[in-house]
């Protein structure tokens, strides 16, 4: 690429340090070109009676009552409105009967597990690999993954058939986690391409926003000119005394992040940043793991808010881990708002376990619904959440399933979660020049659009491909509907939501005759994603300050991805609360109530920007709200004064 860094920021970059690698990398993501795992035989034949523990979430006493105070909590004009709960108070109107915790708890014991209580409504149950079979009438093995590409090859467990929780304790439990140690989610990060279809690439200067830096360069200063963030720097607002959160899935260097921040002048407490390792931690920093994933999620949250102090949940990519990440962020109450960059097409955790020579690898739903109810707890207690809708556009499976798959329409979880602000991308206005063997092509993008890769059509046209073997689709902000959770109370009504598809299945087309995996529910009301956008597109986006294990320290270039979204708006949250003074909690009503009165975009602050133009795929912008890029935009200065 012909860019350069600015002085400024090449000179900070000297200061990175390369630093020694463990030899205990973080698991490799799982990929869509990862290789089907080899079945090695039995756990116990291969690691002897070993010791293991698995997580089990107990269910809330009243969850739909907790969901319907979640709402009345962020609703404004409501009575209870801001009126946020203790962790305790959360636990006595809602938590599992003390009854019933003890109830599983001692059956637990009684056929021969450690059972300690983690969390409100967590156990960590720990016994011999023998036991935990017997007790949960399942068989463990072992698997390997070989090794793809530049991914190394790992072993995971994982059960042949899926677990049977005691049926006197069943009624009480929403999940048992953790009999499967295979990696899961995925970081929702993406860099520009160099190449097209096997073509080089290159970029010129184009046209670009005047924020300072050229697009694929910018950094969090960017992003304060770009969404009206300086007039609260401007009153002395940078976060502080606020305390926001990152959950995980890798670990991270984290002197990248300070390298990052002083490059850019930011005058931070050389101790805000704290390390919580959960389940042991991901293992040491790695590229195949998604270090640079959460790395960007630490600089640009902890850069847009300066002042804040940040925790670093982070956990091994499982299931188990993400939940237990998620119940230490929310039970702790440490911090005000938290993000994760993390997930997977939301229909996988809706599967039966099946033996893992499938292509699939979610638990059952109860782990779903049992994050679900975390995310609830959250919003009673004042934490806003975030989570990056997708970088696949509106086909979210796609990145996640081998070739000779269909993929249907879909969105990811978390971000299509209830509980949660869902968040999507853009395109930046400008022009953006190409040069590829066939010459230089100009891209003239005229305002800020739906990220969506199909606007880049013109140069795999003039290479002859089509859009998927040029290597665009379906890359773009994540959004659609989910086949999971209804339509929440906050999108009732709202012009510009829409039903689930019909047509839609997950087919393996790779075998004779082909196998439906399932049919995706048809003209479902479910619950639109996303809900709010900020600029995502790798052209138009941002720099790493990143320390490879491959590479040594780097700063990378044109790096996207809603993976940016999410942290950004963590941060912004954090300007929010000390603005406010004041926990503002689930954001999405406050917001949908704005659009609803239609004040969200017009009056004397609006608070939001109308994305009209471009699409992901399939759903397009239009003025209001979108499956493409939500309600639009934030102004952040504007929003801060009407959620005072």
């Amino acid at each position: 690429m012909s860019f350069s860094l600015p002085k400024a920021r090449a000179a900070a970059t000297a200061l990175g340090m390369i630093g020694a690698m463990s030899a205990s990398i973080g698991t490799a993501m799982a990929a869509s070109d990862t290789l089907k795992p080899v079945d090695l035989g039995a756990l116990a034949d291969r690691a002897g009676d070993q010791t293991i523990s698995v997580t089990v979430a107990l269910k809330l006493s009243n969850l739909a009552g907790a969901e319907a105070l979640m709402n009345r909590l962020a609703t404004p004009g409501d009575a209870l409105y801001q009126k946020f709960l203790t962790p305790a108070q959360v636990q006595a109107q809602f938590g599992p009967a003390e009854a019933d915790v003890d109830k599983v708890s001692a059956n637990l014991r009684a056929a021969g597990l450690t059972v300690e209580r983690t969390g409100s409504t967590t156990l960590s149950a720990t016994g011999s690999l023998a036991t935990m079979e017997r007790v949960f009438q399942t068989s463990l093995h072992q698997y390997l993954a070989a090794s793809a590409g530049n991914t190394q090859s790992y072993t995971y467990r994982a059960p042949l058939t899926k677990p049977v929780v005691p049926a006197e304790i069943a009624p009480v439990v929403q999940a048992v986690v953790g009999f499967s140690t295979q990696p899961v989610f995925h970081s929702h990060l993406l860099q520009a391409p160099t190449t097209l279809g096997g073509e080089p690439i290159q970029r010129k200067k184009g046209g670009a926003p005047t924020t300072g830096n050229a697009p694929g360069l910018l950094t969090v200063t960017d992003f304060a000119a770009l969404y009206d963030v300086q007039p609260l720097y401007e009153q002395g607002v940078s976060g502080g005394g606020q305390t926001l959160a990152i959950v995980t899935l890798a670990a991270f260097t984290p002197s990248d992040a300070f390298t990052y921040w002083k490059s850019l002048n930011l005058k931070v407490d050389p101790n805000r940043l704290t390390v919580d390792n959960i389940d042991g931690g991901p293992g040491a920093p790695s590229d195949a793991s998604g270090s640079s994933e959460t790395t960007l999620d630490v600089e640009q949250s902890g850069g847009i808010a300066p002042g804040a102090k940040i925790i670093v949940y982070q956990a091994p990519n499982t299931n188990q881990g993400f939940l237990d990440a998620f119940a230490a962020a929310i039970q702790s109450n440490r911090a005000d708002s938290i993000s994760t960059s993390w997930g997977e097409f939301e229909f996988f955790d809706n599967l039966a376990n099946s033996p893992v020579t499938d292509p699939f690898s979610g638990e059952t739903v109860s782990a779903l619904q049992a994050t679900h109810q975390l995310l609830v707890e959250a919003a009673l207690q004042g934490q806003s959440v975030f989570a990056a809708a997708g970088d696949c556009g509106a086909y979210d499976v796609f990145d996640e399933v081998p070739a000779g798959f269909t993929t249907p329409l879909s969105v990811d979880y978390p971000g299509s979660d209830t509980a949660i602000t869902s968040a999507g991308g853009t395109t930046l206005p400008g022009t953006q020049v190409f040069t590829i063997p066939t010459g230089t092509i100009s891209i003239d993008v005229p305002t800020e659009r739906v990220w969506g890769w199909d606007y880049l059509e013109p140069l795999c046209t003039a290479l002859g491909l089509d859009p998927i073997a040029c290597g665009i689709f379906p890359a773009g902000g994540g959004g659609g509907v989910s086949v999971f959770f209804g339509i929440p109370l906050y999108q009732v009504g709202i012009a510009g939501t829409q039903l689930s598809q019909p047509g839609q299945a997950l087919i393996d087309q790779s075998v004779t005759p082909a196998q439906t995996i399932f049919n995706l529910p048809a003209h479902f009301p479910g619950r639109n994603v996303p809900d709010v956008s900020f600029n995502a597109d790798p052209e138009t986006g941002y720099i790493i300050d990143y320390t490879s294990d491959v590479n040594g320290f780097t700063t990378l270039t044109f790096i996207g991805g809603t993976s940016f979204v999410a942290p950004q708006l963590n941060g912004v949250t954090a300007l929010l609360n000390q603005n406010a003074g004041h926990r503002l909690g689930l954001l999405n009503l406050p917001l949908y109530t704005l659009s609803r009165v239609g004040l969200a975009t017009q009056g004397p602050v609006p608070v939001l920007n109308n994305i009209a133009a471009g699409d992901n795929w399939f759903y397009s912008g239009r003025k209001g709200y979108s499956p493409a890029a939500g309600l639009g935009t934030l102004n952040v200065a504007n929003l801060a004064r009407v959620t005072r």
